[in-house]
C-alpha cells in the first residue's frame, strides 16, 4: 500500500523502511507464531518508530501480505515446471528445498491466521498462470481449471502438513510423497 503523496510510487526511504519492516517480520516469524507478533515488536526489530509502521501498513496482516506477494510469485514460478518437467521428482525436491529455505515465512503463510486468504490467492494466481501457459483447451478428462485448483490445493496441504508436523522428514522424502500423490496423478489426468 504505497503512500498516496507520490501517486503510488515509493521513494528510496520508503523502500528502505519497508525492507526493514519485512526483514523484521521474517526474523520474528523465525522465533514465534504470527499470532503472537505485535506491531510494536516489528517496529522495534526494524528499528523504526511505532507510528512509522502505520505510515506503511494498516496492520501486521497487511505487512505479511506484502511480504507474501513476492513469495507467492516465486513459489508459482518454481511450481510451474512440476507439470512439464521430465523429472517431476527432481522438480518436487527443488520446490520443497525452496520452501525449506524460507521455512518460517511459509509456516506463517500456510499454517497461521492468514492461511485461508493466502491459500485462496495462491489458487487464484495458479489458475491464471495455468490458463496463460496451458494454451487452448485439451482433450483432457478433467477441465484445466479444476486440475489446477486440485493440484495447487493438494501441494499446499502437503507443504503445510510438513511444516506443521513432519519437518523431521527429509526434503527428498516429502518431495517423493508430493510427486506420488499429486504431481504424477494430475499429469496422468491431463
Amino acid at each position: 500500500m504505497p503512500d498516496g503523496d507520490n501517486n503510488g510510487v515509493l521513494d528510496a526511504r520508503q523502500v528502505r523502511t519497508r525492507a526493514k519492516l519485512q526483514g523484521a517480520m521474517l526474523a520474528l516469524l523465525a522465533e514465534e507464531p504470527f499470532e503472537r507478533i505485535t506491531v510494536r515488536a516489528i517496529a522495534e526489530a526494524a528499528q523504526v518508530g511505532y507510528a512509522t509502521f502505520f505510515r506503511h501498513y494498516p496492520d501486521k496482516g497487511a505487512l505479511l501480505h506484502d511480504l507474501a506477494d513476492d513469495e507467492i510469485t516465486e513459489l508459482l514460478g518454481r511450481a510451474a515446471p512440476l507439470f512439464t518437467a521430465d523429472d517431476t521428482r527432481g522438480s518436487c525436491v527443488a520446490l520443497i528445498a525452496y520452501v525449506a529455505e524460507r521455512r518460517a515465512l511459509w509456516r506463517a503463510l500456510l499454517t497461521g491466521g492468514a492461511a485461508p486468504i493466502l491459500r485462496e490467492r495462491l489458487v487464484d494466481q495458479s489458475r491464471v498462470l495455468a490458463l496463460k501457459l496451458g494454451g487452448p483447451p485439451s482433450e483432457s478428462r478433467s477441465p484445466l481449471e479444476l486440475r489446477v485448483t486440485y493440484a495447487t490445493s493438494a501441494v499446499l496441504e502437503i507443504i503445510a502438513w510438513w511444516l506443521r508436523e513432519g519437518e523431521a522428514m527429509p526434503i527428498e522424502e516429502i518431495a517423493a510423497i508430493l510427486d506420488r500423490l499429486v504431481i504424477r496423478p494430475t499429469l496422468a489426468e491431463g
